[in-house]
């Protein structure tokens, strides 16, 4: 009998042990930018997103890796979803543009997750199709940004002094934990969601809009995602642009609830929680926008 009592406790353990070795793998690759001190800080904010997801109050077992270079097989067979953060979505930026768009394109055929934060979003003309537009991210993350280099689609980045973001009247989880706020930053708008008079297609649901530009104000989708017939999740968010944004908890809980949406995990409720005391701790250039100096 002690036996038997000894070997269910052992087991036990070991079931215990393999379940705590379960992690969510979150992959988040940082792509170049040129933008000056206290905007984009690409990776600052991959740092600062890694380290929120790891030590949220309500989410556990979370690895979250960031890396500069593209990742091995190793680690995007690991990956539950790949967020991105650069100055255009990375993979085009970077040498050997088409093996890269390869690797996705396995990774999200076995239902891998994206994410794009702010400019990574974005694609230029010579990235796409010149009539349509069309391009993978399109179908992996449901619609991207369209640099005004685009032939097909114009979209609009330009900073606003007030730019009021407002979740859509969905009950999508990506929503849980977070209200409407104003922030000073650079929301793209004009959106490309598609040929289909640029309706975003089937599975894509608006999470947020803002009513601008403020001189003609109309409802423009600003965060969006996607659920795929792959069974894998996409999302995209087009801000924030200053990098002292992250400090706004309604939009860090807006982003992380994405990104944890996307690698197939259920947000909490109450969205993800966590708390940022310095947000210099994450070594970006500078935590506040630093302007050019003017030529004389």
């Amino acid at each position: 009998m002690r036996l038997i009592l000894l070997a269910t406790v052992f087991c036990g353990f070991l079931s215990s042990l393999c379940f705590a070795e379960e992690k969510t793998n979150i992959l988040i690759v940082v792509g170049p930018t040129n933008h000056g001190p206290g905007t984009h800080e690409v990776l600052a904010s991959a740092k600062l997103m890694a380290y929120c997801l790891e030590h949220a109050e309500n989410l556990h077992d979370v690895q979250a890796t960031v890396t500069t270079e593209w990742p091995d097989q190793a680690m995007r067979d690991a990956a539950d979803t790949i967020v991105f953060s650069g100055d255009t979505f990375p993979p085009q930026r970077m040498n050997g543009t088409a093996k890269k768009l390869e690797d996705l394109q396995q990774m999200m055929q076995r239902g891998c997750g994206i994410v794009c934060v702010h400019y990574a979003t974005g694609l230029l003309g010579q990235d796409v199709d010149a009539t349509q537009g069309d391009h993978t991210l399109l179908h992996w993350m449901g619609g991207y940004f369209a640099n005004k280099t685009c032939a097909h689609h114009q979209g609009v980045a330009r900073v606003f002094k007030e730019a009021t973001v407002t979740p859509t009247a969905t009950d999508h989880p990506i929503l849980k934990g977070w209200k409407e706020f104003t922030l000073h930053d650079e929301p793209y708008i004009n959106n490309y969601f598609g040929s289909n008079n640029n309706q975003p297609a089937e599975g894509v649901t608006i999470l947020a809009t803002s009513m601008l530009p403020p001189e003609a104000p109309k409802v423009e989708p600003v965060a969006w995602c996607i659920q795929r017939e792959d069974g894998g999740r996409g999302f995209g968010i087009v801000m924030p642009h200053f990098y002292k944004n992250w400090g706004d908890e309604d939009l860090r809980r807006f982003i992380l609830n994405g990104v944890v949406w996307s690698s197939g995990r259920e947000v909490p409720e109450g969205g993800v929680v966590t708390t940022i005391d310095d947000l210099a701790a994450f070594e970006p250039a500078s935590v506040e926008f630093v302007p050019k100096k003017s030529k004389k």
